[in-house]
């Protein structure tokens, strides 16, 4: 692995650490202020920055371990994706197993540092709960 795909992963670890310690300050340091994570699947759902931060206690990760890991650079922006074992809950339901995760950094033009703007978790099966769950976390609503 290159130093650029290193250090992708490493912020990824950092994210995911912050994330299983419900750690918003670290969290929102990684994040850009446009972050979006979509949730996909058979019904998508999506929160902003100031939802999930504030849904962290809700939409819980326990643990994680990455697999084959994907990084490819496009100028200030970077693709991450890999497939994901998660234990992780949201609400009173489980999330726990295999997701794709598709994240995409930006680099700024200020600080020169990596944040993290939108996150892509994507399900393999049709639990209809999960969305609903999702867009209970939505502060806008």
């Amino acid at each position: 692995m290159d130093s650029f795909a290193t250090k992708i992963e490493t912020l990824e670890h950092q994210w995911m650490r912050a994330w299983i310690q419900r750690d918003r300050k670290a969290m929102k340091a990684l994040a850009s202020r446009d972050f979006i994570f979509l949730m996909g699947g058979t019904r998508a759902a999506i929160l902003d920055r100031p939802s999930w931060l504030d849904g962290i206690d809700r939409f819980r990760c326990e643990s994680y371990r990455f697999g084959e890991v994907y990084v490819r650079r496009h100028g200030a922006t970077a693709v991450f994706a890999c497939q994901l074992t998660i234990e992780a809950k949201i609400g009173r339901h489980e999330l726990s197993g295999q997701v794709w995760v598709t994240d995409l950094w930006q680099r700024g033009k200020v600080r020169r540092g990596w944040k993290l703007i939108e996150r892509v978790l994507s399900r393999p099966d049709a639990d209809e709960t999960i969305p609903a769950e999702i867009r209970e976390l939505q502060l806008w609503r």
